[in-house]
């Protein structure tokens, strides 16, 4: 009898399950490739990726890039600076995404369609590099803390991801019925909309982090004096910049300095390995955040 079970279930095998196992195998792999390449690049010898001969695997084995960046002390420190930055990004973010979200989807609130419009209309209208420049030295925010925080904590994209979730997930009985029994709006959201929304709050902070973490545009123009407060994207920005500069003017003699191409491939790997760390602990909140509306009863 199990036999004749295991040939049934061969036989529902068909033509079209390989083919969709080969597809998805194929687009792992395109999906994997520029990281696996990146990757062979900054642990290979530079005569080789200066030849353009490195592929898939590493050739000449060399970890003179890695040497290089770790050279230089201050890169702890932008790590420091990036690890803070994005936390408290991360953490008024979804403060703010929340609960603009929890009061937006209460039908009881008048004008709420209004309030959303004029918020998602940031999406299409924003002001320009110039006037945030300027509105960051008005407000004498240019190189601190904040410069590197406040400006984008805030994304209206994220906003109407968590409204329109919070409207399918958590049923307006379930809601009223906490507040005929006496219960407020805070308590509504910490007991009630929170745990029932997870995924999503989970799939949205991710979202926060990871922009934030890559980002260095805004350091780039807000962070002039204080070299201390250099994110570590920024940081690595300039040591990539100053590698170059160095290599063109030796006239690009291999030994004197990295070659430009191996330290950039380098410095990619170590600014996405703490995302890579981070990413496994929140992976199963990230797919079912992603998938949330994707099939319906």
């Amino acid at each position: 009898m199990n036999k004749e079970k295991k040939l049934k279930k061969m036989r529902k095998f068909t033509w079209a399950d390989v083919f969709f196992y080969v597809f998805m195998a194929v687009m792992a792999f395109i999906c994997l490739f520029p990281f696996l390449h990146v990757l062979s690049k900054s642990v290979s010898q530079e005569s080789f990726v200066v030849a353009k001969k490195v592929f898939l695997l590493p050739k000449g084995f060399s970890l003179n890039a890695y040497k290089k960046i770790f050279a230089d002390s201050s890169i702890l420190r932008s790590m420091f600076v990036s690890l803070v930055v994005t936390i408290a990004f991360t953490g008024i973010g979804m403060f703010l995404t929340i609960s603009a979200a929890y009061a937006l989807s209460r039908k009881e609130l008048k004008g709420r369609k209004i309030m959303t419009f004029l918020i998602m209309l940031t999406m299409y209208f924003a002001a320009g590099t110039i006037p945030d420049y300027l509105l960051m030295n008005s407000l004498h925010m240019l190189d601190t803390w904040w410069c590197l925080i406040l400006p984008l904590c805030f994304a209206p994209y994220n906003l109407l991801i968590m409204k329109n979730n919070f409207q399918a997930t958590v049923p307006d009985s379930l809601v009223e019925s906490a507040l005929i029994d006496g219960a407020g709006h805070i308590k509504i959201l910490r007991s009630i909309i929170i745990p029932l929304t997870k995924p999503i709050i989970a799939t949205i902070a991710l979202f926060y982090a990871v922009g934030r973490w890559n980002a260095y545009q805004d350091a780039l123009y807000y962070i002039k004096q204080r070299t201390d407060l250099r994110p570590l994207q920024l940081k690595l920005y300039y040591l990539v910049v100053a590698a170059q500069e160095s290599f063109q003017a030796e006239g690009g003699v291999q030994g004197v300095m990295t070659n430009p191409e191996v330290l950039k491939a380098a410095t990619v790997i170590f600014a996405t390995v703490p995302i890579l760390i981070v990413y496994p602990f929140v992976q199963k909140y990230f797919v079912q955040g992603t998938m949330i509306g994707a099939v319906k009863e």
